[in-house]
């Protein structure tokens, strides 16, 4: 991406603030409660808010919370689209670029850490499957094991062997058909992945409360407030569309699938709520556990009172 001589002076004067965490830490009010003191707009980080008619399961910011900042990438794809990783990362380029160019400060906001991944070290363009070359490889797996397919990846792709388990066959396989594609090493995309430099000046802010248990219980009062503000009708009125099904990315969201499958007479309300609370918990397990391994992150808790004024703090001694 180009990125215009007028945006570079502002970057320099605004860095990108990337408020990350797990769901239901309280990203979305500290972003809007930055967003008026710095002036501000959000650019949504979660795979969820995309999707259009799917707001009370995703936590989707109000009408009153969106007018009180300006916020992207919500609402702008059918639950029967998907969205690509690559498409997140170019709609945000673009997104910082014009937010520069209008003299406001950008604030990356969500808990898709995929998605911030993607922005902040680059992406591998890595080849589409191969119908043929995935069969090979395949056949080779059923013939002769997983142990013998890792052995023909160490002799193709050493580095890439030497991560992988022997008895992972699904990613062993993928660096296999990647090489068998397009003759470059899962390894090589890497490196060359990793040449992506993020082009802005930025600050990696995780908020999350100190104890597990208080997320645990965020997450437990959120849900029964989403089905109490009609999350069983708004799923109902998805189903009743007909073009949609549990495959699509749009209906894994958590709630949704376990939600769907309630109405679908597979278990009682009851079950339906627990299920889904455990599945969003183990999604902020895994939020967490890319954040702890993320470097350049500062922490902040989530009942802190003064956030606002340590985020401000941070930004001054950012060296620019």
């Amino acid at each position: 991406m180009i990125i215009s001589e007028g945006s570079k002076r502002l970057q320099k004067q605004k860095p990108v603030i990337c408020l990350m965490g797990p769901t239901a830490s309280g990203k979305t009010s500290l972003a809007i409660e930055l967003c008026q003191m710095l002036g501000g707009e959000i650019i949504s980080v979660d795979s969820a808010l995309i999707y259009r008619d799917m707001d009370i399961g995703t936590a989707k910011p109000s009408d009153e919370e969106r007018s009180a900042a300006v916020h992207h990438l919500i609402d702008i794809r059918d639950p029967s689209e998907n969205y690509s990783v690559a498409e997140f990362r170019d709609d945000a380029y673009e997104l910082l670029e014009d937010i520069y160019q209008r003299g406001k400060w950008p604030i990356l906001a969500g808990g898709t850490m995929l998605y911030f991944k993607a922005l902040l070290q680059g992406i591998a363009d890595l080849p589409a499957t191969d119908d043929t070359i995935r069969a090979q490889v395949n056949a080779k797996l059923k013939e002769e094991g997983a142990p013998a397919l890792h052995e023909w990846l160490k002799e193709i792709d050493p580095k890439s062997a030497e991560r992988l388990h022997p008895n992972d066959p699904q990613r062993i396989s993928r660096a296999i058909e990647v090489y068998l594609m397009s003759g470059k090493s899962l390894t090589q995309w890497h490196q060359e992945q990793a040449l992506q430099k993020f082009p802005y000046d930025c600050l990696q802010v995780a908020l999350a409360p100190q104890e597990r248990s208080i997320l645990h219980h965020r997450i437990e009062q959120r849900f029964d407030t989403m089905l109490q503000s009609g999350f069983l009708e708004e799923v109902e009125k998805l189903m009743a569309r007909g073009d949609l099904s549990l495959e699509l990315p749009s209906m894994r969201s958590v709630g949704y699938r376990q939600v769907w499958l309630y109405l679908q007479g597979e278990y009682d309300l009851e079950q339906a709520r627990y299920r889904s609370i455990v599945a969003t918990r183990q999604l902020a397990k895994r939020q967490l556990t890319w954040l702890r391994s993320w470097e350049e992150v500062n922490w902040i808790d989530s009942l802190s009172k003064n956030n606002c004024a340590i985020i401000l703090k941070s930004l001054s001694n950012i060296s620019i």
